[in-house]
């Protein structure tokens, strides 16, 4: 006997209704998480409200954080017997797989010691290089050469745009733990809907610095005090296509570098003391967002510092006053001037040399690059000694 598939008669308007999600539809990972997540709750872990993939559970010696990724779950605490019962409360639920310390995540390797907590991505570089055939190229020691000029429309088109739209995607993943090829990695992502020779030739500088030091990465004191700091720094109209200011600011907890980003502005700016002021609002945002996630982990933060070299920007922020050159500048802008007044920001002024965001905004100098790079923290675990 025949047996008809689906509906025989499609013009009664029948749908079908999953009464569960299935593996690999766009709603998956949604219902996944939403499972989780009451099923978290249920158990008595609070969710994070600055980071929603982040839980946890117990208070002072005893609190235990988890960290969900579509299926992959961290669980870190300083109570071994608490991580133990938290995967055996899961395990009831759900079928785990438990694979002991962390060493590996996502890509990700992490050693730790009672002194460091290093992080590198060794083997995804190394994969990388491989199947880009660079793994025997010459090294370089900067990802991007100094004062270089790109624009959209200069240069023959590359023949596969596909695989330079790949790369930068690797590119992206990769600076999880390199922050300094952040601005190089952006820069050419600019390009990827129609890619040139010349766009691609700073890829494969890229390429060759990753190949100088496949395990750079970067490193975390177990012995950094609780106070925030945050360099930012602006290069204005660096885009030669748009003429938008390039923003770019890293944070760090102590001696230990936990946030960074190198962007574009969306806006021209008329002067690079705006420029510099949208860069601090910028940076403002990311202070908020981090001492309201060091709240969740019971990391009270008073207040933070932050650096910038431009004199004009710090007076701008800091006088309360209306000012003629600045009343065209979007309101949340401003937002910097509410958290210097309460306190909650103080405004240091430091030299261009020693401002650690300049890497985040420009192709530098070699030795300019190497200064700054080791005062970010970084690390290469495989260096020989």
């Amino acid at each position: 006997m025949e047996i008809p598939l689906g509906h025989p008669k499609r013009n009664q308007g029948l749908v079908c209704r999953l009464t569960r999600s299935l593996y690999g539809l766009r709603q998956a990972s949604w219902q996944w998480f939403n499972k989780f997540y009451y099923t978290l709750k249920q158990h008595g872990f609070r969710q994070c409200k600055s980071d929603y993939s982040l839980f946890s559970t117990g208070e002072g010696s005893s609190i235990t954080f988890l960290l969900v990724y579509v299926d992959d779950i961290i669980i870190a605490g300083a109570n071994n017997d608490m991580v133990q019962q938290i995967q055996q409360r899961l395990q009831s639920v759900f079928k785990l797989k438990i694979l002991g310390d962390l060493k590996f995540f996502l890509g990700l390797e992490i050693a730790k010691s009672r002194k460091e907590i290093s992080l590198t991505q060794r083997k995804y570089t190394l994969s990388l290089l491989e199947d880009t055939n660079f793994l025997h190229c010459k090294p370089a020691l900067i990802p991007m050469e100094a004062n270089i000029k790109l624009r959209a429309k200069e240069g023959d088109k590359v023949e596969d745009a596909s695989a330079y739209r790949r790369l930068i995607g690797r590119f992206m993943y990769l600076t999880i733990s390199r922050p300094y090829i952040i601005f190089a990695v952006t820069k050419l992502a600019q390009f990827m809907s129609d890619p040139r020779v010349p766009h691609l030739n700073a890829i494969h500088q890229i390429l060759r610095y990753l190949k100088a030091a496949p395990g750079q990465g970067i490193f975390f004191s177990s012995n950094s005090k609780f106070n925030l700091s945050i360099y930012t720094d602006a290069d204005w109209g660096s885009c030669l296509d748009t003429r938008r200011s390039t923003t770019g600011y890293c944070t760090f907890l102590g001696d230990s570098l936990i946030s960074w980003k190198s962007k574009k502005q969306p806006v021209v700016s008329r002067s690079s003391t705006e420029a510099e002021y949208r860069a601090m609002a910028n940076a403002a945002c990311e202070v908020v967002w981090l001492t309201n996630l060091l709240r969740f982990m019971d990391i009270t933060i008073e207040s933070a510092m932050l650096f910038c070299d431009n004199l004009s920007a710090i007076q701008l922020a800091s006088n309360p006053t209306f000012h003629e050159r600045s009343k065209h500048v979007e309101i949340d802008c401003h937002f910097i001037r509410e958290k210097v007044e309460t306190g909650f920001l103080k405004l240091v002024h430091i030299p261009t040399k020693h401002q650690l965001a300049d890497i985040l905004t420009k192709a530098i100098s070699k030795p300019q690059f190497l200064f700054l790079m080791s005062k970010l923290g970084t690390y290469n675990l495989y260096a020989p000694t």
